[in-house]
């Protein structure tokens, strides 16, 4: 696995696929995406990694030189389980991931934003954006891997880092569900006005990826649109290790 670790390091482009990251990420539906975010809040992008580069960053979870924190998750009763942010330069894969994915996703973040008559409006690039996170004073990067192992579980939550934030986010796992664990369901549920939440579990395979809401999207409504609310969690391992990696576009205060 030496060539693929390559791949991790920052400033240093091995990719374990034919195709870039880059041509990945163009090549998706993002017509049938797009309907899909405004129709539920979130949609299946399909297998973005490659079981190589899937592996790889699962390695390198215990390399502490490319992560800038450890958070353990039942010292803030966020669940059980553990995760760790990358620093910056972010790995390759990773920060190429992220570029990439940005531009395809602010359109419609704008067109959410003038349904839900916001007045912030998002650059069509990532760089421009994280300046503006930056001039905020939100500099600390914000992709992630995460770490369950049995029992372990993600509460409902929304990641919110401070007054900057992109109102999409782009997970991807990196184990095979049935082979490397079993439960650990990703969940979505959402909360609109004066009903009950409503849960759906997205079934993922290993190099999948999920774009879904960071915390309110429009829906139209008899009387125009109104503001859902979403949170995502992760359901309780039964047995084996379940890793993430979360690409969040905003930067953290």
């Amino acid at each position: 696995m030496k060539e693929t670790l390559k791949s991790l390091t920052p400033g240093v482009s091995e990719p374990t696929s034919n195709q870039t990251i880059e041509a990945r990420i163009s090549g998706l539906d993002w017509d049938r995406l797009n309907g899909e975010l405004d129709a539920r809040g979130y949609a299946l992008a399909g297998n973005v990694l490659s079981d190589q580069e899937c592996e790889a960053l699962v390695e390198n979870y215990d390399r502490d030189s490319i992560y800038r924190s450890r958070v353990e998750m039942k010292r803030h009763n966020f669940g059980l389980g553990e995760y760790r942010y990358f620093s910056y330069p972010l790995p390759d894969l990773v920060g190429r991931l992220r570029t990439a994915a940005y531009p395809f996703l602010a359109p419609l973040a704008n067109r959410w934003g003038e349904r839900m008559r916001q007045e912030r409006r998002y650059p069509k690039d990532l760089a421009t954006f994280l300046r503006e996170c930056h001039a905020r004073g939100q500099e600390r990067p914000t992709p992630l891997i995460l770490k369950y192992g049995a029992g372990d579980y993600n509460c409902l939550h929304q990641d919110l880092y401070g007054e900057m934030s992109f109102p999409l986010q782009l997970a991807v796992l990196l184990n095979e569900p049935g082979r490397d664990y079993t439960g650990g369901e990703f969940i979505l549920t959402e909360q609109r006005p004066r009903m009950q939440s409503r849960a759906e579990v997205v079934p993922l395979r290993q190099g999948d990826a999920v774009v879904f809401c960071v915390n309110e999207r429009p829906v139209q409504g008899a009387r125009g649109d109104y503001r859902v609310k979403m949170r995502h969690g992760v359901s309780q391992i039964r047995s084996g290790n379940r890793h993430t990696l979360g690409v969040i576009f905003h930067d953290a205060s």
